[in-house]
């Protein structure tokens, strides 16, 4: 895909969005679990709270006692992360006047008491121990009913690292279920992409069938979204078509207008020998190749705009070679298609082919002694003709003079109604070529080279 491609940009365009959504779904999860575990903690902490809070006990003289309660186990492991501990308040404070065997040796510093707590009767602490841990505590006061009994603080700790492993498990779960959600994802992005671009591909085959000559217009069923674009392509083709044939209509009907007189001219002058007879035939004779240059000019640049044209070239080429050997049958010429002749079909007007095709083996067949020889071979998208003859040949000095204007190879006998300078013209117009060369039968060869239409 390249970088100006629509289905890329689309495709780009999608995968950013649905990353950037992934991202932050997971990072909203990854928060919302996060919030989760730590509700979890903080209740736990708020439970074993209520059960030490239950189990003090004040015994004159100005001693805590901690009653049997079901608490956690890791209570009395030492420095295993979850903490309880007594302070003292009032005229006489005292740092952890009773505490968990799993703070060992250690008192956690607790900030002053505040003077009254929030609905649920206890408060939330952030705290380190000894060892720089992150702590999450839940802290109460409690004045218990004997008379000496000082005001208490209780306090329940738990290291926050006891959140990570629950955490760790869950981003990785997380993260392999939304990277199988942005694969599934793109599948389906690609997937739905190559559905919504196929009538695109379709268009530029149909378009390239209209291009190589196969159809005339754009066939098929498209989308509701394309079928405008295609009605508006196709009724272009048929004006572009109609322009060709109506410019095809007026070059026939100047020709037969500009020809009629011509011809009565050139009859009458036929009857006289006299200076001024020899004249205007002559100038009948120019004005007829220039009427036939300019004609045949101006069609092939109509051809040329023109799309969809495609002429098969053998069919043409054979019945050429049939009128040929019929034309010269007083001289016994053979007018032969090489057996290698390969098929193909010519970018252009069928009318324009024969006419190229006919000049050239006529002009061969007028040199020719017994032979005409003619091939064709498609060579890098274009149709390549050669027509060789046994003749005497063609000086090397004279190939390239031989195709300007006025220059004839022979003016006894009629040829195909076009010049070999009209012949260039012709080929050049449909982007293709013309020249002379040595013939492997002795004379002249002489190559036309055409574009091919595509295949169907």
């Amino acid at each position: 895909m390249r970088t100006g491609s629509l289905r890329l940009r689309l495709l780009a365009g999608t995968l950013a969005w649905m990353l950037l959504a992934i991202v932050l779904v997971g990072w909203g999860l990854r928060g919302l679990f996060q919030d989760h575990v730590t509700q979890q903690l903080q209740a736990q902490l708020v439970m074993q709270l209520d059960h030490l809070s239950a189990s003090v006990d004040w015994v004159a003289p100005g001693h805590v006692t901690i009653s049997p309660m079901a608490a956690d186990p890791r209570l009395a492991q030492p420095l295993s992360g979850l903490y309880w501990q007594i302070d003292r308040l009032g005229a006489a404070p005292q740092a952890g006047v009773a505490r968990s065997r799993s703070l060992w040796d250690q008192v956690l510093r607790l900030p002053d008491a505040p003077a009254s707590y929030p609905a649920g009767g206890y408060s939330v602490l952030p705290l380190q121990d000894a060892q720089g841990h992150a702590l999450l505590a839940v802290a109460r006061t409690l004045q218990l009913p004997e008379d000496d009994a000082p005001l208490l603080r209780l306090v329940v700790a738990g290291d926050k690292a006891l959140l990570a492993e629950p955490l760790q498990r869950f981003t990785r779960m997380l993260l392999i279920a939304l990277g199988l959600l942005a694969l599934g994802l793109a599948l389906a992005v690609a997937v739905q992409l190559q559905l919504a671009l196929r009538p695109l591909q379709l268009l530029r085959a149909r378009l390239a069938a209209v291009r190589s000559g196969a159809a005339g217009q754009l066939e098929g069923s498209f989308p509701q979204e394309l079928q405008p674009l295609v009605n508006e392509f196709n009724h272009v083709l048929r004006e572009n078509a109609d322009m060709v044939q109506r410019a095809r209509t007026q070059a026939g009907n100047l020709a037969h207008a500009v020809h009629t007189p011509l011809s009565i001219l050139a009859n009458a002058a036929a009857q006289e020998r006299s200076p001024l007879a020899l004249l205007v035939q002559e100038q009948v004779a120019s004005a007829r190749r220039q009427v036939d240059y300019h004609l045949a000019r101006a069609r092939a640049a109509a051809a040329v705009r023109a799309t969809g044209l495609r002429t098969p070239v053998l069919p043409p080429l054979r019945a050429l070679l049939r009128t040929m050997q019929r034309l010269h049958a007083e001289r016994h010429l053979a007018f032969e298609l090489a057996p290698q002749a390969q098929d193909g079909a010519f970018r252009g007007e069928e009318q324009d082919l024969y006419e190229l095709l006919g000049n050239l083996i006529d002009n061969a067949g007028k040199s020719a002694r017994q032979r005409v020889l003619v091939d064709v071979q498609c060579i890098q998208g274009q149709l390549c003709f050669t027509v060789d003859d046994d003749g005497p040949g063609i000086p090397e000095e004279e190939r390239e003079h031989m195709f300007e204007r006025g220059v004839q190879l022979d003016e006894q006998r009629p040829g195909s109604g076009l010049g070999l300078d009209i012949v260039r013209a012709l080929a050049e117009t449909y982007g293709g070529s013309v020249q002379a060369l040595a013939s492997p039968l002795g004379g002249a060869r002489l190559r036309l080279c055409l574009p091919m239409a595509a295949d169907a």
